[in-house]
């Protein structure tokens, strides 16, 4: 009798287990999903989006294709903002500030010197005041889903170097196209062009700007260095990279669908994070390899462009309302923190 009853609850058992990985597999469909972003292959951005693909291929036994599109193969980023908006594209990366245009409190993450490493950074865009800005895209037909890694931003230039504070002034420096690092570029006394990223190279090149902003990743990738001869450091901005989703698409999902690309999405950024910051401490040693001459500001020099930009981020603090306090607060945090 206790055989009988060890067979029928066997039996039953294995009907559970392959009822509950029936259903598990019905959860997912064939889906194919297009995952631009401006970086070159080899880059550490690309490497995420790479990372992504591998996960959610492994976790719906190849049902999720994620194609990458390196370098800016589907248009720059705000033309990509619009097809994923309009359906059709479906995913991207890129810098959080630039999504402002849609919900405005993403300009926040322009504010210059907010933080003062990337272990800051992390806690405040993985926490509370991260994920708030992320909710706020759903409205707009975007779904935030995490915050990848770029480094903080640098100065380099062609002719002339950034040696002392008062350097920019007359400067045709490139900026995102975003109205805060416009106007913080102008508070240097620099010259902002705006311009999409993928322009940048021929711009440089061509004398059509002095210079731009970089974090050190992106200076090797998109090879800055021979058509920039100084590189400065400053760590004036770290924007942290959004992954973003099309509404559109996402609600087409099943909710353990959407589940998965939420968790694979932040998996994914632990990766991408280790490697984006361990490239970028080899990238000092290589520029300078190269011929690049490297300056690091002075803390008085970096005090006066901290001076110079007060204004603007006064002008930000009473345009973007509540978040810039809650912002400001989650950094207090982070930076107590042991």
């Amino acid at each position: 009798m206790n055989s009988l009853r060890r067979v029928l609850s066997l039996s039953l058992l294995t009907a559970a287990l392959a009822s509950t990985g029936l259903a598990h597999a019905a959860d997912f469909e064939a889906r194919t999903v297009k995952f631009p972003s401006a970086s070159n292959k080899g880059h550490p951005q690309v490497q995420g989006v790479e990372k992504f693909a591998e996960l959610m291929a492994k976790k719906t036994n190849g049902k999720f294709k994620v194609q990458a599109f390196p370098g800016g193969a589907l248009g720059p980023d705000l033309q990509t903002v619009s097809a994923m908006q309009g359906g059709t594209v479906e995913m991207t990366v890129m810098n959080a500030s630039l999504l402002a245009g849609v919900a405005k409190e993403m300009a926040i993450f322009d504010f210059p010197f907010l933080f003062n490493n990337t272990k800051e950074a992390d806690a405040v865009s993985d926490g509370p005041v991260g994920q708030k800005l992320l909710d706020k895209l759903q409205e707009k037909g975007l779904v935030g889903l995490a915050y990848w890694d770029l480094g903080f931003r640098q100065v380099h230039t062609g002719k002339k170097p950034i040696a002392k504070a008062d350097d920019f002034k007359g400067m045709k420096m490139r900026v995102i196209p975003t109205p805060i690092y416009v106007e913080f570029m102008k508070s240097l006394g620099a010259s902002p062009v705006p311009m999409a990223f993928t322009e940048t190279y021929t711009a440089l090149e061509q004398g059509a700007i002095d210079g731009m902003t970089n974090p050190l990743l992106n200076i090797l990738d998109s090879k800055f260095d021979e058509v920039s001869k100084y590189l400065t450091i400053t760590n004036h901005m770290y924007t942290p990279q959004a992954v973003v989703v099309s509404k559109k698409f996402w609600d087409k999902l099943t909710p353990a669908e959407q589940k998965l690309m939420r968790e694979s999405a932040q998996e994914t950024a632990v990766y991408q994070r280790k490697i984006a910051r361990d490239e970028a401490a080899k990238v000092l040693a290589e520029v300078k390899r190269k011929g690049m001459t490297v300056f690091e500001l002075p803390p008085e020099e970096i005090a006066k462009l901290r001076e110079r930009s007060k204004p603007v981020v006064d002008k930000y603090t009473t345009e973007l309302g509540p978040i810039v306090g809650e912002m400001y607060a989650a950094v207090d945090k982070a930076r107590k923190a042991k």
